[in-house]
């Protein structure tokens, strides 16, 4: 039945060092996952390629995307834009995948209201001692980036009331946060609202 073969938008989002990378990369070993590639008007970095690390378009024609509703949400980063295209999550959606997002609280909140179907997971470590020992345990940012970084995760934790669910990503227990997103994703699959219902019901009699 098309009613529930539709793929779910999952809206992955966590502070940095809540290990959304490893999780997502895991998530993608139990099932029919896709990434959705983000548009951004900034210049490809060394190593970066055109429409696998990002869709790379000028602000004219990024803007003019925003103008005619082809993106499910964007923000403004450092002077540079960042966004999800609409159409390709679509045609994926339709054909079947589940497709994830790994954006912030901003650009969550922005996909919930342009998609309400969309199914938003908040990723958090089990508490702030051990947030703050892995991101300490990196060793590649200064004292004061560190202290911005707790900060910010604070601000971010606060929103969790804003998102469908809450997964612990407990140490070397990544597999495990995965495989609760997973539920989570079969599980949307199957909820109903009246338009999948009546689609449903529609199928069933012509068969």
């Amino acid at each position: 039945m098309d009613a529930i073969k539709t793929g779910i938008l999952l809206v992955i989002s966590g502070p940095a060092g809540s290990g959304k990378g490893t999780v997502i990369k895991e998530l993608h070993e139990l099932g029919d996952y896709k990434y959705s590639i983000s548009a951004t008007t900034r210049k490809a970095r060394k190593g970066e390629t055109e429409g696998q690390s990002y869709y790379f378009v000028s602000e004219q024609d990024f803007n003019d995307k925003v103008k005619k509703g082809e993106m499910l949400e964007y923000v403004n980063h450092l002077g540079n834009y960042y966004g999800t295209p609409k159409s390709p999550v679509e045609q994926m959606l339709k054909e079947g995948h589940n497709v994830i997002l790994e954006i912030e609280v901003i650009g969550a909140q922005n996909i919930k209201k342009n998609f309400p179907e969309a199914v938003l997971v908040f990723l958090v470590p089990p508490n702030r001692t051990e947030l703050e020992a892995r991101l300490r345990g990196r060793g590649t940012e200064p004292e004061d980036v560190i202290l911005e970084r707790l900060k910010k995760a604070e601000e971010e934790i606060k929103s969790i009331g804003k998102y469908d669910y809450l997964v612990i990503n407990e140490s070397g227990r990544q597999k495990e946060a995965a495989l609760e997103i997973d539920f989570i994703a079969k599980a949307a699959r199957h909820r109903l609202n009246p338009q999948k219902a009546e689609s449903f019901f529609e199928e069933y009699l012509r068969i």
